[in-house]
């Protein structure tokens, strides 16, 4: 079964909530890397006119233009590790989104179904908003799905606890890193 492992907006933004997850991420990238399998990389923001009223994006109005990402700042950038990780020979692309699910005005079904992806390993930030969404989105798309635990980080233990607890009982499975790197070869 083709696997691809999505990372979801791990930009400086996000900076404080990927520090407890950044280590398994980078081990699933490097697993993946090593199986030549797709690794798709999420980077989330917003354009000026987005940033501006009337704000036609949801997520801008809920959070205001400076609770949002402008594209193009440092927040946006992804952080160095992942720079890296995004740059390596292989399987990899990078997808913008402006929305907490990837696949709303993205190609990313159609970059899935072209590299015949069957199943997809969810890791990034935010658990409970943008890896829970698009987790879910993936689903209701025919993918099987799986929820990194441990490769996923978000504002509080109890947020990242409970993004888990709705995924798993309706959409898929919540694994553990050393999972992933058993499970998929």
């Amino acid at each position: 079964m083709t696997t691809a492992l999505l990372i979801i907006d791990m930009q400086n933004f996000f900076l404080s909530m990927s520090n407890p997850c950044l280590q398994n991420i980078l081990r699933l990238t490097t697993h993946f890397q090593n199986h030549s399998l797709p690794r798709i990389f999420t980077q989330h923001g917003h354009t000026a006119a987005e940033l501006h009223p009337p704000f036609s994006n949801q997520l801008v109005r809920k959070w205001g233009p400076s609770g949002s990402i402008a594209v193009g700042t440092s927040d946006w950038e992804l952080l160095p590790e992942m720079k890296t990780a995004s740059s390596e020979d292989g399987c990899v692309t990078l997808v913008g989104k402006n929305t907490y699910d990837a696949f709303i005005n993205t190609n990313l079904e159609q970059l899935l179904r072209e590299r015949a992806v069957e199943r997809v390993v969810v890791c990034g930030v935010m658990t409970d908003c943008c890896c829970d969404t698009t987790a879910r989105a993936a689903f209701n798309r025919g993918f099987e799905t799986w929820l990194v635990d441990d490769a996923c980080g978000t504002a509080n233990q109890k947020q990242h606890e409970a993004g888990l607890k709705g995924f798993g009982y309706a959409f898929g499975e919540v694994v553990l890193t050393e999972a992933v790197l058993e499970r998929v070869q």
